[in-house]
């Protein structure tokens, strides 16, 4: 553990004296890289010097405890500051997501279930969209297909967070943990005879990769770009211009359309945003599939298929099927009060990767 702490506090100096050179500040992207750095590593380097404070209390305690009783009482509370600390300082220094500090992409798309699946799709949706602004983080919708009911066949969140979120705090950090098959139990509003039907709908969600990331790059000749009309509900035109943009990735098959934003270009610089996010889920998936079972996160799968929630709305329960985590509250957490599901999946995730670490030392 101290040498783990060593490093990062290493870095951290290292780090600081970057970002007090001038000429860092003439690359913008140099110094938004090593300020999200600089800011993920500041909560360990902090619990560090906390454990090494209480570490020091401790120690001159028990030193002084011999000539003077009044320290010897003070020693049981200083060996709980100091294993409160080590403990803090332990969870820090495990093996980190390097995409926590991204903001991300949501798509959910309708599933078995019709128009009561879109219906479910729509609920998801503005479930994260309260969740967003609780959170203080700007979302917007950037292409949707809507049903004649108002539900969604599809659609595409884009989740940002405001300024430099603190660590965990971010978009990514925060909603890896919502991708997977949310499956819902209800009386549809297309059901006469009042019976409880079970539908679902899938949701991917993806680090929104920022243009200059070197890991995904692509040439324009790899690029097959369209542009048609953009519509609405039923195959209704919504636009007299061609200004939906569909993109296709020659090398992989990927396909990815936008047709929400009001200009060609905006749409076309939407689509590519996503085209990054898509491509790096492909090397994630790559890069899982040859990973070690412990490496592997218990809770955050990538199996895109695997049921992760029911949401029982006669039992106004949400059930959250990795974790155990259960509550009767849905129709609080589909207004936005996300926070204590994705506690409990943050949580088995950590004490997941304390356990593998645990194996591996």
């Amino acid at each position: 553990m101290l040498e783990s702490a060593a490093a990062v506090v290493a870095e951290y100096a290292d780090l600081e004296r970057q970002l007090a050179d001038p000429a860092i500040h003439s690359d913008p992207a140099a110094l938004r890289r090593v300020n999200k750095r600089y800011a993920a590593l500041g909560p360990t380097v902090a619990a560090y010097r906390a454990w090494e404070q209480a570490r020091d209390d401790l120690g001159a305690a028990r030193e002084l405890a011999t000539e003077d009783e009044s320290f010897a009482e003070e020693v049981p509370a200083l060996e709980e500051q100091l294993g409160e600390a080590e403990q803090r300082l332990r969870t820090l220094l495990l093996p980190r997501d390097e995409d926590d500090d991204r903001d991300v992409i949501i798509e959910v798309k309708a599933g078995a279930g019709g128009e009561e699946s879109a219906l479910f799709a729509g609920d998801l949706v503005r479930m994260y969209l309260r969740y967003a602004e609780r959170a203080g983080w700007r979302a917007v919708i950037t292409d949707a297909t809507e049903t004649d009911l108002g539900g969604y066949t599809d659609v595409r969140l884009q989740v940002q967070a405001k300024g430099t979120p603190e660590p965990g705090t971010a978009p990514w950090a925060r909603l890896k943990y919502e991708g997977g098959v949310h499956r819902v139990q209800r009386v549809p509003v297309t059901e006469s005879q009042g019976r409880i039907h079970t539908s679902a709908a899938g949701v991917l969600v993806m680090p929104d990769i920022e243009e200059d990331d070197s890991e995904i790059e692509f040439g324009p000749n790899d690029l097959k770009i369209d542009v048609y009309r953009s519509s609405g509900p039923g195959g209704q035109s919504v636009n007299t211009t061609d200004s939906a943009v569909r993109i296709t990735h020659l090398p992989t098959g990927t396909v990815v359309s936008c047709q929400n934003e009001k200009s060609q270009l905006q749409n076309k610089e939407s689509a590519l945003r996503v085209l990054r996010a898509r491509l790096r889920q492909l090397q994630q998936d790559e890069r899982d599939a040859e990973a070690s079972a412990a490496r592997r996160s218990q809770v955050r799968t990538m199996d895109r298929s695997e049921r992760i929630r029911t949401y029982n709305f006669p039992e106004n329960r949400i059930a959250d099927h990795r974790t155990g985590y259960k509550s009767y509250n849905l129709d609080a957490v589909l207004d936005g009060d996300l926070g204590p599901v994705i506690d409990s999946a943050v949580a088995a995730d950590e004490a997941a990767r304390m356990a593998a670490v645990a194996e591996g030392a």
